[in-house]
């Protein structure tokens, strides 16, 4: 027998599930290999003495204990918005759902933002970019509506001046004989999305 093959089959010697065969044959080989010999006698005792360790009781003093469990790195304190998303993870993915509709809304929204100008005597009107002015000493006869844009009134508008998603200045020159209003349809076509997709979540 090998010496390779000996040390192999020393485990299974000290845990009796070596055939009888080849037991013997350990044995012979052992007698005749005093480095196989002195190898078998290193497992042997390191057999026992696992063996008696697993069949003593042996506790822990509180001492070492104490020392031990304060020696352990201290779990970190979580967040109190982290804590509540955990608590509540079906709000907060209808949360982020929602948040996503409204970015991705807003963003499309704003992808076709282009001065739109109507009324009448349009001829009597300055633009200037996305500024829309009528000059002092101007007169337009109607309404005048304008969207995606700043409206500046020096002279005089015989109508209503309605503003679409912009701004409105009127100079002290300036006379509106109708009624001023400024309308945000972003903020309207946005609620309508939103009510709009709770109705078809709610129907579905």
């Amino acid at each position: 027998m090998e010496c390779k093959l000996a040390v192999s089959l020393m485990h299974d010697y000290l845990d009796d599930d070596l055939p009888e065969l080849q037991q013997r044959e350990l044995k012979e080989h052992l007698l005749s290999c005093p480095d196989c010999r002195a190898k078998f006698k290193e497992l042997e005792q390191t057999d026992m003495l696992m063996f008696s360790l697993m069949h003593q009781n042996v506790v822990a003093s509180d001492d070492l204990v104490s020392r031990i469990m304060d020696s352990l790195p201290k779990p970190k304190k979580e967040r109190a918005f982290i804590t509540w998303i955990k608590r509540h993870p079906a709000l907060t993915a209808a949360s982020i759902f929602l948040l996503v509709m409204l970015m991705s809304s807003v963003t499309f929204w704003n992808q076709d933002q282009q001065l739109v100008v109507r009324g009448s005597d349009l001829d009597q009107v300055v633009i200037q970019g996305d500024t829309v002015i009528v000059p002092s000493g101007k007169t337009i006869s109607g309404n005048l509506t304008v969207e995606n844009g700043k409206t500046q009134v020096y002279g005089d508008v015989n109508g209503n001046v309605t503003v679409i998603d912009g701004t409105l200045y009127k100079a002290s020159t300036a006379h509106i004989s109708g009624q001023v209003k400024s309308i945000d349809q972003a903020v309207s076509w946005l609620w309508y999305k939103v009510t709009n997709m709770f109705s078809e979540v709610a129907y579905r």
